[in-house]
């Protein structure tokens, strides 16, 4: 078949053939796959009485998380943007801190930051992972950058943390990125909220700083309905996060007592019952969303279109799929059609660092994610049994 240009055309033969591949009318961006033992242990959880943050189905998905990724300690929380506010608040992060960041990510990587009273730096994606690029990381550190007493300083403000985001479920370089902390005195704190089933070098995300967190939203590969975990090897830090985010009370068997300011960011028993049930069949999922990759890519390919695929080093979970078009015009075009034909497509976010409360912060360039930002659009990605 012969590459077709951006037309109305092209947008007619994606539409339709999302819709032949989902048979249905109407497509959703990423609907959640309940074919597993969900109503049963929900049932389970209504029976001991047990709806809140205390019961076995929390344990269970912190045994669950931290057998699926390989770290030592896995802690519910009530979502992933609690979790990371929780690991930045572990990793000792202050008000008047800089944390740098990438402009091409979910509005929570930004927003926990800026809850610790600390402010985000933006610097560049990478092309081919669409996360934080080491060389820009790098670059920006060697040019604003100095270190003193083992800690780095951008002017007089402390760069705490790094957080780089796993853009749809693939992962960044993310092993050149931890190296480049380590020399700097930085924390490594990684965003996997989106890549549950990836890994990098057979490491799963989230298991190459100090802490990683994951999301379990309703659009994510395996949802709770709402919630999130922290990940970390550290004993000390698993035991502070727990302690934190139930309200740092001090155990007792009646009394009301807490030794600080603590969060209410545990993960209700109810939603650790449905998350159970969706991390038995991980395994099954991750397989089907493969299968649906790699015949979106063949289908792109023939049309002369970029599917993004994972990038070297990586196996991805292809949590959220897409395309990269050949302008904003064209990227346009195509939304506007598939939505207005019941195929639902998004744009990736709107970048971090032109949002009206981040527009002051420090960034570099962030030429990539301006590129990327314009031309990506994510097409629906649900499992089809």
């Amino acid at each position: 078949m012969q590459k077709c240009k951006y037309s109305k055309p092209l947008c007619e033969e994606i539409v339709r053939f999302i819709k032949n591949e989902y048979n249905s009318k109407k497509i959703p961006l990423h609907s959640p796959r309940l074919l597993g033992r969900e109503m049963e242990y929900l049932w389970q959880c209504i029976d001991t009485g047990y709806v809140s943050s205390i019961g076995e189905f929390v344990n269970d998905v912190e045994n669950d998380i931290s057998k699926i990724t390989g770290a030592k300690y896995a802690v519910a929380m009530s979502s992933g943007t609690a979790a990371l506010h929780m690991a930045l608040i572990c990793a000792g992060v202050k008000a008047g801190d800089d944390v740098i960041t990438q402009p091409l990510s979910f509005v929570a990587t930004a927003n926990a930051i800026s809850y610790i009273g600390a402010s985000p730096i933006f610097v560049d994606v990478d092309m081919e992972t669409m996360g934080m690029s080491p060389q820009s990381l790098r670059e920006f550190l060697l040019s604003n950058c100095i270190i003193k007493g083992g800690k780095c300083y951008h002017g007089d403000r402390r760069v705490s943390a790094c957080i780089p985001m796993h853009t749809f479920g693939m992962v960044c370089e993310i092993d050149e990125i931890a190296q480049i902390c380590q020399e700097w005195g930085i924390t490594l704190i990684e965003d996997a909220a989106e890549s549950l089933g990836s890994t990098y070098k057979g490491t799963h995300s989230g298991r190459f700083g100090l802490a990683g967190i994951f999301s379990f939203n309703g659009n994510k590969i395996a949802t709770s309905g709402g919630g999130g975990m922290l990940i970390t090897d550290d004993e000390n830090i698993a035991k502070m996060a727990k302690h934190l985010s139930t309200t740092a009370k001090i155990a007792h068997q009646y009394e009301y007592d807490h030794d600080q300011i603590g969060y209410n960011y545990r993960m209700p028993n109810l939603n650790a019952a449905l998350l159970k049930a969706q991390l038995e069949n991980l395994d099954l999922c991750l397989m089907a969303k493969r299968r649906l990759a790699n015949r979106y890519a063949r289908f792109f390919e023939i049309l002369g279109v970029k599917f993004i695929t994972e990038p070297r080093e990586c196996i991805s979970n292809y949590w959220l799929m897409g395309i990269v078009m050949e302008d904003r015009v064209s990227r346009d075009e195509l939304l506007e059609f598939a939505n207005e034909n019941d195929v639902m497509m998004r744009p990736a976010w709107k970048l971090l660092s032109e949002l009206r409360m981040y527009q002051h912060c420090t960034k570099d360039s962030n030429k990539n994610a301006k590129y990327l930002a314009d031309r990506i659009v994510n097409i629906p990605s649900s499992v089809i049994s």
